[in-house]
């Protein structure tokens, strides 16, 4: 009953997702193009015989490039599809990946897989971190198209969700030759909702190092604004009317020294108003997308920009990581350790929830319950910068205690492969 209902709501599902987008592209225009990609429409030049690997937006898609290193030490001579489902993972890809293929994914509608599926007819795909696409999935199946999941996590949320369709996503999660873990939680997670072939590999985002080219941006972010302490405010969110960057700003009126606060907002949408609350507020402001020197008595500093993120947390010298003061989960909180920074996050890590407990047990991070509390904290290191050291000591030693997730992820692949 579940399938038929399933199949029955995608002849009209594209409606309403034509019209979701355009309220969509109101604040983000990118939205708009490359329309066809996501409703079958064929493309100019697909990709044949490819590897493919689907990640949804920015963060899965950094977190597949360690896997696809791996990968490509197996077939080096396989061209490269990356689909998406955002504007932002679309352009994360492009620039990553120069040589490969990026393009939208198309909606789960059985008639747009066909086409999807027919155009590029993959070696094998690598879905990231959790996407279920059900009608997708049995058709790989049921065209030999191996298909794993890799990198993946379902925290207890995603799983109660997933639960009450347990028949639908089951029937799809055992098509798959391979499912790949974060940790042993998720594993048992996936695994109640119908995944078989499920192994614990860790987490590929610890594999991540910062390329050489955001050194450089680094650099001249620090040529700009001189030698005052920085803190990153990396990956604000908003939600449910509740705006992450206007609590930092708004906490930050009570600092007194002289460090340069960047607010980072996660999505560009969110850029213009991150600039607005910090002039609201009377902080001196200036954006990234300027270009110019920042000034001395410039407070604050807008990071309006895409794919740099490496650049603002190398340039810095405490981070704090968005999505976890608001509950969204919180963004990567593995990156900015990895950059040896002192790093500090909020209540809400269900994205992360082991990288968060690891760290803090580890004391390569401080978790605050909320922005006055990150505020003190911030101020108290700030004039007693001997307090981050042991935050800079940890860090190399914790993420180095979790790499290697990429390599195992590509050797079950390689060795599912060849079992075919």
């Amino acid at each position: 009953m579940l399938h038929t209902l399933y199949r029955t709501l995608w002849y009209f599902a594209p409606a309403l997702i034509r019209r979701y987008l355009r309220r969509r592209a109101k604040k983000a225009p990118a939205y708009l193009e490359h329309w066809g990609e996501r409703f079958g429409e064929p493309l100019a030049n697909p990709v044949l015989h490819p590897i493919w690997i689907h990640a949804v937006s920015v963060g899965e898609t950094r977190a597949a490039q360690p896997l696809i290193t791996e990968l490509r030490q197996y077939f080096p001579d396989a061209p490269l599809l990356l689909t998406q489902m955002t504007p932002t993972g679309r352009a994360t890809a492009q620039n990553l990946f120069p040589d490969a293929q990026c393009r939208y994914l198309p909606y789960d509608k059985p008639a747009y897989v066909r086409q999807f599926l027919n155009e590029h007819r993959p070696r094998f795909g690598i879905l990231m971190e959790t996407e279920i696409w059900p009608n997708l999935m049995n058709t790989c199946r049921k065209e030999n198209i191996p298909l794993f999941l890799a990198n993946a996590r379902l925290s207890e949320k995603s799983q109660q969700g997933y639960l009450k369709i347990r028949p639908l996503v089951a029937s799809a999660l055992k098509g798959l030759s391979g499912c790949y873990a974060q940790t042993a939680a998720d594993a048992e997670r996936l695994h109640f909702i119908g995944a078989s072939h499920v192994h614990v590999c860790g987490n590929s985002k610890y594999d991540i190092t910062p390329p050489l080219e955001m050194s450089h941006l680094a650099e001249t972010f620090r040529q700009h604004i001189g030698e005052r302490p920085v803190v990153v405010c990396a990956s604000t969110r908003d939600h449910q009317g509740v705006d992450e960057a206007e609590l930092l700003l708004n906490a930050w009126r009570s600092y007194k020294g002289d460090a340069l606060l960047v607010i980072v907002p996660r999505h560009p949408e969110r850029f213009q108003t991150a600039y607005d609350s910090a002039i609201r507020y009377g902080f001196r402001t200036q954006k990234r997308s300027e270009e110019q020197k920042v000034a001395a008595d410039t407070q604050v500093w807008i990071g309006d920009s895409m794919g740099e993120m490496f650049a603002y947390y190398l340039a810095a010298d405490i981070a704090f990581v968005g999505g976890s003061l608001v509950n969204t989960g919180s963004q990567n909180i593995i990156e900015p350790i990895a950059c040896k920074l002192p790093t500090l996050f909020g209540p809400s890590t269900y994205n992360f929830t082991e990288a968060a407990s690891g760290a803090l047990a580890a004391g390569a991070a401080v978790q605050i319950p909320n922005a006055e509390e990150w505020r003190q904290t911030v101020s108290d290191w700030l004039a007693h910068p001997e307090k981050m050291r042991p935050y800079q000591e940890q860090a190399e030693s914790f993420i180095n205690k979790h790499r290697g997730a990429s390599k195992r992820m590509a050797e079950r692949i390689a060795e599912a492969l060849e079992a075919v």
